[in-house]
């Protein structure tokens, strides 16, 4: 009968998977006589009558008092993060010895004194560790499972987009194989064309030949009595001559309707394949808009949400967390033309409140994370950019709220145009060479100001850009456009930026020639080379160097951006063309836009962070870690995403002109 008590009393225990101390003495029943000092004991199990102590080292008086079970218990129990200890007084319900450890024993103690509160804290924190471990199993199993689906989705969408990218690069290369196999039938028809007309031209001789030849034949007949011998001989001579030419016309006419047999078959074949070219450009242009609004993706996910920015390069190490101002400017761009106003206004608010200037100008470059510089360098050039893409902000929303912060970008760059005599601006205030680029950013940037407010001191600042770029860098007969002031440097840039900040009518005007700009940049600086795809195999493309490959040992680079310049200078010049009712040379240059666009499109790779999931980005260049030419080089990384390169390829697709603010 005792067993079944004890058992039934053991029941009602809550078992714990953690100690916790109790401190416990002896006293008579009475209460009023101790009879130990204070002993340090555990629990683990705890019930609502009571609570299960197990004490290790006891005295051989303690150990007799426990088991004669006579006693009653004072409690002092501290529950961990509770405060301060909770006293009870109990009577010992049962002992048992440790029978591996005689010192050792558990106690199942009643209470008969317990502050109701605290006695329900002590049974409330029981069962919360008791339910605690498959609480937090459960939280580990949900969080391990979120994990294993999130990275399953993640997985899929990352395979995903690295299909969607190579089913275009696919396309473009079975298109560019068809538009190929078009220019071979072309030249086929046009030798068959050239040797049907050889032919005709022969029949048309053998013709006049014969009718020569038939009057000879009719005047031999009236000369027959007066001559008849030697009239007869000639007629015979003309009529084997003309049985010779009527032979040769047969054969002629023969080799004529096999040429036109088979310039049939070419026709036939040519219309066969320009089917295919179009049911492959309709599938192209799914796909590339597609990859194109991935690549829009791209630059939204990497954004900082602590400071707006974006990191320049994802995938080299070394630049890994840093903003270039001038990516922030194509960034915010980006953002604003696809009316993504929330990220514009987070990535300009940073500029206005957080980063830190030097004499007004902003560094070049700035840590995504915390916004701290980069770079302690004051380049006027990224400055520019800024404001260019503030300026474009306020004209797409019409919101002048940050209308001030391209004026005080403007202060600076002025206070540096008034040092120069020419009315150019150095390359920053603590150097002494001129870039011909950071003064077309200039002048586009003070038009632009000038549109925005109205204020002469800007159309007064644009116009001496203007005169600096004519007498420094439009002055050579054998170089149209100079890198700077006193260099004569091949900069691919400067000849798309001189297109798009000035514009062909304006070049026009100032006694240039855009046509002689973009044939001398694509003839000196346009390479082909064998760009090799992260997924295997090289593919051929097709770009603009930074500067002319003969020019350095590394052989040819595509550069991403430099190359959407051209693009975009290439459907500036169609727009004039066409505005000019020249539909030949319009298409002439809409044609050269969107070959040079369709390689970029093979250079599309996938984002190589978890964050990115796969989504496509361009590399800066086709190879990385290489001299451009200019000072500086490409980024490490074979798979490293570029902002500039991303960003101004999206701008050549959408036909935006980001140094141009259209009505």
């Amino acid at each position: 009968m005792a067993k079944k008590i004890l058992s039934a009393e053991r029941r009602q225990y809550i078992r714990l998977d953690s100690v916790f101390p109790v401190q416990f003495r002896l006293v008579s029943i009475d209460g009023l006589q101790f009879l130990s000092d204070w002993i340090q004991g555990f629990t683990h199990n705890i019930s609502k009558g009571g609570i299960l102590l197990d004490s290790g080292n006891l005295d051989s008086h303690v150990r007799g008092l426990l088991k004669t079970g006579n006693y009653a218990v004072l409690l002092r129990i501290r529950m961990p993060l509770n405060r301060p200890a909770v006293d009870a007084q109990a009577r010992i319900a049962w002992v048992k010895e440790d029978p591996e450890d005689r010192l050792r024993f558990f106690i199942g103690l009643s209470y008969e004194k317990i502050n109701p509160l605290a006695q329900a804290k002590i049974i409330q924190y029981a069962r919360a560790k008791k339910l605690f471990l498959p609480f937090i199993l459960t939280i580990i199993s949900v969080l391990i499972a979120g994990f294993v689906i999130g990275g399953y989705v993640n997985m899929q969408l990352v395979k995903g987009n690295k299909a969607l990218v190579q089913q275009l690069v696919n396309i473009l290369q079975e298109s560019s194989i068809a538009k190929q196999k078009i220019k071979d039938i072309s030249r086929e028809k046009e030798d068959l064309h050239l040797k049907i007309g050889a032919l005709q031209l022969r029949l048309q001789n053998i013709d006049e030949e014969k009718a020569l030849l038939e009057e000879k034949a009719r005047q031999g007949e009236l000369k027959v009595q007066q001559e008849e011998e030697r009239a007869r001989l000639e007629d015979a001579k003309n009529k084997d001559r003309l049985k010779e030419l009527n032979a040769t016309v047969e054969k002629l006419a023969k080799e004529k309707s096999a040429f036109q047999e088979e310039l049939l078959g070419l026709q036939h074949k040519e219309n066969k394949v320009t089917e295919e070219l179009l049911r492959l450009d309709e599938r192209k242009v799914v796909l590339e808009k597609a990859n194109f609004d991935k690549m829009y993706r791209w630059l939204t996910v990497h954004q900082n949400q602590r400071t707006g920015m974006v990191m320049s390069f994802e995938g080299d190490n070394e630049l890994a967390n840093w903003a270039f101002i001038y990516d922030q400017s194509l960034a915010l761009q980006a953002y604003t033309n696809f009316s993504d106003f929330e990220r514009s206004n987070k990535l300009m608010d940073f500029f206005v409140k957080k980063a830190k200037r030097q004499g007004g100008m902003f560094y070049n470059a700035y840590y995504v994370s915390d916004g701290t510089p980069a770079e302690y360098i004051l380049h006027c050039g990224p400055n520019i950019w800024l404001g260019i893409a503030v300026l474009q902000y306020g004209h797409k929303t019409g919101d002048p709220k940050y209308l001030h912060l391209a004026e005080e970008i403007a202060q600076p760059i002025m206070a540096l145009q008034a040092e120069d005599k020419d009315g150019g601006i150095r390359g920053g205030p603590d150097v002494t060479w001129y870039a011909t680029e950071h003064n077309l950013d200039g002048y586009a940037f003070f038009n632009m100001l000038y549109k925005a407010t109205g204020k002469q001191v800007y159309l007064d600042a644009r116009d001496k850009m203007l005169n600096w770029l004519i007498r420094n860098t439009y002055n050579q007969q054998d170089i149209p456009i100079m890198r700077g002031k006193g260099d004569s440097t091949i900069a691919t840039d400067t000849y798309a930026w001189s297109i798009a900040a000035i514009g062909p009518e304006k070049l026009s005007e100032l006694g240039l020639n855009p046509d002689k700009i973009m044939e001398f940049a694509e003839t000196n600086c346009a390479v082909e080379v064998f760009y090799p795809r992260i997924g295997g195999g090289n593919v051929k493309i097709k770009g603009f160097d930074f500067a002319p490959q003969r020019h350095l040992a590394r052989g040819g680079v595509v550069s991403s951006e430099w190359t959407a310049q051209m693009v975009i200078s290439f459907r500036i010049m169609s727009e004039y063309y066409h505005k000019k009712d020249m539909a030949a040379k319009a298409k002439f240059y809409q044609e050269k836009a969107d070959e040079y666009l369709s390689q970029l499109c093979n250079m599309i790779i996938n984002s190589p962070s978890p964050s990115g999931q796969g989504e496509g980005c361009l590399p800066y260049a086709s190879c990385d870690f290489v001299d451009t030419g200019h000072g500086w080089s490409t980024p490490k990384g074979k798979a490293t995403g570029s902002v500039s390169g991303t960003a101004y390829t999206i701008f050549a697709y959408y036909h935006y002109n980001p140094l141009e603010i259209k009505e």
